[in-house]
């Protein structure tokens, strides 16, 4: 949905997003950090009912979890990520929410919470944990029906915590506020107070809900783009202190043309 190449295949009025497909893998440990997003054409894609290939990348669903085989190159130093992983959900919901008013986009947490075994040839790494697993889907692109948003998922005693803002192209405003118990049970809860959060390196504003504002904070930022920022956040939810996996979106900062212009030394483009 960010792929700059098919925001001009859309200009020009023939954009198919099979043609345009890719697996994004971002690996973050003390040392060093990988990216891999090497969008491909429709040749390159397989899809059946339960398993969903791109390139040499494959998605299967089996009943029980997720396993995805990882083989991409990381961007800019072309390292190449390998390995599994498997994802077990706690439950599997079947809440599904409309993020506008005209139901053009929608937002499935699949798993709040689950588990998860990574085991990585290259690099060399195994790691195990507690996850997540969640869908967004649309007919229209983000940027024609919404100026930023706001998310974020926490980790709970029962489950997890999942906050979702957004200020949309119409004037109106998305706050969402949904705890998950480990059975899948899903509860809204009322927003607590905004919590200003400090602007990253590129200036894109972030913000996020807290019980305590004052005792809210960024702990990392694990990426800095000119329209995107992910960063672990402590707040105050529910009566917990947590640390929550945080994003925040600037579609206007995504439309400019010379934004548009950097996103290929992130994003490349398969020939086949």
């Amino acid at each position: 949905m960010f792929s700059p190449y098919y925001a001009a295949s859309r200009r020009r009025g023939d954009g198919d997003p099979t043609d345009h497909c890719a697996v994004n893998v971002a690996l973050y440990n003390p040392r060093s950090k990988y990216w891999a997003l090497t969008e491909r054409r429709r040749t390159s894609l397989g899809q059946a009912a339960a398993s969903l290939s791109i390139g040499r990348s494959v998605l299967m669903w089996d009943g029980d979890g997720l396993t995805i085989e990882v083989d991409e190159l990381a961007v800019p130093r072309f390292t190449r990520l390998q390995g599994r992983i498997r994802l077990y959900p706690d439950a599997v919901t079947s809440r599904v929410t409309a993020l506008d008013a005209n139901g053009h986009h929608h937002w499935w947490p699949i798993a709040p919470s689950a588990r998860v075994e990574i085991d990585l040839q290259q690099p060399s790494l195994r790691w195990s944990g507690n996850g997540y697993f969640d869908c967004n889907a649309g007919t229209r692109a983000l940027e024609q029906d919404f100026v930023d948003w706001t998310w974020s998922r926490a980790r709970t005693a029962d489950g997890a915590a999942i906050l979702y803002d957004a200020a949309r192209r119409d004037g109106s405003s998305l706050s969402l506020a949904y705890r998950f118990d480990q059975r899948g049970r899903c509860e809204e809860f009322m927003p607590p107070p905004a919590s200003p959060l400090p602007a990253t390196g590129w200036r894109i504003a972030r913000r996020t809900r807290s019980d305590d504002p004052k005792q809210t904070s960024v702990r990392k930022t694990l990426e800095d783009t000119p329209f995107y920022a992910r960063s672990l956040v402590d707040q105050s939810l529910l009566g917990e202190t947590v640390t929550s996996v945080h994003e925040s979106l600037s579609l206007d900062r995504f439309r400019r043309r010379i934004v548009q212009a950097m996103l290929p030394f992130r994003m490349p483009r398969a020939f086949s």
